[in-house]
């Protein structure tokens, strides 16, 4: 199968995670991290579209204040300041500076691409091999936006399903082997 529906939060989740772990973090750390950098696009999406009130500067409260104070720092992807904690296993993307589970986002992704998930995997992993570190880190957000499911703008498109065409990714790769 080279296409499948589904909706952009779990693709953009797996390619994160994908990218990170291309630029040489662990796979565990790079679930957590894609879980991150997706959920923070979605919040930033549903501000836009006005599904959600904004984030006043300031407003996390006692616990997030504490959590912010011990978090040791943050790691930038595709365009995102995702807050880390370290943990006995390696960094971990943090919420509330609570360490995310690699293995819930792993759960995550089996339940939405279900069969599809190595498939997907290795078409993205094929993808980010066929850029230099660097420029995969300054490329990732831009790829992702040639790849992703379309689906309807606005709130019409919150949660809508659309085609992943994991041929579409082997041609962004294949264009990106030949110009070098």
């Amino acid at each position: 199968m080279t296409t499948l529906q589904i909706n952009r939060a779990p693709v953009m989740t797996l390619w994160a995670a994908v990218v990170v772990e291309r630029l040489g973090f662990a796979r565990d750390e790079a679930l957590t991290l894609g879980r991150a950098v997706a959920g923070m696009n979605a919040q930033s999406k549903a501000v836009r579209l006005g599904l959600r009130e904004p984030s006043e500067p300031g407003a996390k409260g006692e616990k997030g204040r504490r959590a912010a104070a011990s978090e040791p720092g943050r790691v930038a992807l595709l365009g995102r300041l995702v807050p880390v904690v370290k943990t006995p296993g390696g960094l971990r993307a943090a919420r509330d500076g609570e360490a995310d589970s690699p293995e819930a986002v792993e759960r995550y992704l089996e339940n939405k691409f279900g069969d599809s998930l190595a498939a997907a995997r290795a078409a993205m992993q094929k993808l980010a091999a066929a850029f230099a570190r660097d420029e995969l880190a300054a490329k990732a957000y831009s790829l992702y936006e040639k790849f992703r499911p379309e689906v309807p703008a606005g709130t019409q498109g919150w949660g809508a399903k659309g085609v992943l065409d994991l041929a579409a990714l082997a041609k962004l790769g294949s264009a990106a082997r030949k110009r070098d």
